[in-house]
């Protein structure tokens, strides 16, 4: 059968996945989708998928719009149905056919969102951390596992900070690509900053590469891997959620202050008509 590579934008839940990639015995986004592959009738099997996604989230991030590709002789409609029958908790939003070469990690451009309980933060002391993050930095003080003998440059497009409603702080974090925990560091770097722990100067230091900081990761379950940017339209969008990703939907945006933040944030909750504020977008 004649097979189509496609591009899928697609979100997720973040609290019952143990992150992206596979892991033996844990619930994974990647092992879900891979087991409902030939379940929903995507491909015969996973490998024959070739799945890949652009973004890898480690445990509780969610996203509401990441990007995987993969191949399936089913037309554009069948595939989104199909894959959004992989899990309540997973949503396909849209799609476009790509070359069969495609490669989802040559996005132009990667969007994070944070939410931070605004209470004992000052906004002005975040927004002067955060627009020290611009251009060509060093990532070693924000990232794991990176050599420690020479810098690691990543260029970072912006971080800016803005207040939503009463209840929250928000840090988007906008860049080509990330090293491994860049974000949740870049927010406990603010923190530091707020809190008076870390001085600008020295943050401007660790971001020219003369010096290095020792941070925590920020707690991922407030992470949400917002867009993953390509060149190209997607050419159909998303009629959803169904039943099953209703549901889930209900119960996350009713289940607690933050997880209701969270999953107004995720793909169709602009749908149910859940009553009640939303934090701005």
């Amino acid at each position: 059968m004649t097979t189509t590579t496609w591009l899928v934008r697609f979100g997720y839940d973040g609290e019952g996945f143990a992150g992206w990639a596979r892991q033996p015995g844990r619930r994974t986004v990647e092992g879900t989708l891979r087991d409902a592959i030939p379940r929903v009738g995507v491909a015969p099997t996973a490998e024959s998928a070739g799945l890949a996604v652009a973004s890898r989230t480690d445990r509780g991030v969610s996203a509401r719009a990441n990007a995987l590709v993969l191949r399936s002789a089913l037309p554009a409609a069948a595939v989104l149905r199909a894959l959004n029958g992989a899990a309540p908790d997973i949503y396909c939003t849209a799609i476009a056919p790509v070359p069969p070469d495609f490669s989802p990690r040559s996005a132009s451009g990667r969007w994070y969102r944070y939410f931070e309980p605004a209470e004992g933060w000052h906004l002005s002391r975040w927004r002067s951390a955060a627009s020290r993050f611009q251009g060509e930095v060093d990532a070693r003080s924000f990232g794991r596992d990176l050599p420690v003998d020479r810098p690691t440059w990543r260029t970072l497009e912006s971080v800016q900070v803005h207040r939503a409603g009463r209840d929250w702080l928000v840090v988007d974090v906008k860049a080509p690509s990330f090293v491994w925990g860049m974000v949740r560091k870049i927010v406990a770097a603010l923190r530091a900053v707020d809190h008076g722990s870390l001085a600008l100067d020295r943050l401007t230091r660790a971001l020219r590469g003369e010096l290095r900081l020792t941070l925590p990761l920020a707690e991922p379950e407030r992470l949400v891997l917002w867009e993953v940017q390509y060149p190209l339209p997607w050419v159909r969008e998303w009629t959803g959620p169904n039943r099953a990703q209703s549901r889930h939907l209900r119960h996350v945006v009713a289940h607690g202050r933050l997880r209701s933040t969270i999953g107004h944030q995720l793909p169709g909750a602009d749908r149910l008509g859940t009553p009640g504020p939303r934090p701005a977008a």
